[in-house]
């Protein structure tokens, strides 16, 4: 499996076959394994790991909050201070879907820079 579609499918950054958070339904937030399952990985290296992840996060929230932004400014007469306000608004409810992407990127991304 190719390092794109482990990002999508959110596999282990070394195996690539191992799932980095268990499955869930859909009124419970996916809890992540401290270990690959396959190969036995161990995904927080550190304590504060996972600030690397919030970067990620802040920059993709900021381009969510954008297009939003973008299409209500479009599509109403309002001002764009208030387009601002109600497209972050409308994007609270996709932070826990955000917070394990960029975890999962921060996690391809580290361990492409330093394997081991």
């Amino acid at each position: 499996m190719d390092r794109w579609t482990a990002i999508r499918k959110g596999r282990c950054p070394r195996c690539r076959s191992g799932q980095i958070y268990e499955r869930v339904w859909l009124w419970r937030l996916p809890m992540m394994f401290a270990y690959c399952p396959e190969c036995g990985l161990k995904y927080e290296r550190e304590q504060g790991y996972f600030l690397g992840a919030m970067y990620i996060s802040y920059g993709l929230a900021l381009m969510v909050i954008g297009v939003f932004a973008l299409v209500l400014w479009m599509l109403t007469a309002w001002s764009v201070e208030r387009d601002i306000v109600i497209a972050a608004v409308l994007f609270i409810p996709l932070v826990p879907v955000l917070v394990t992407v960029s975890r999962v990127l921060w996690m391809h991304f580290d361990r492409a820079v330093d394997p081991d």
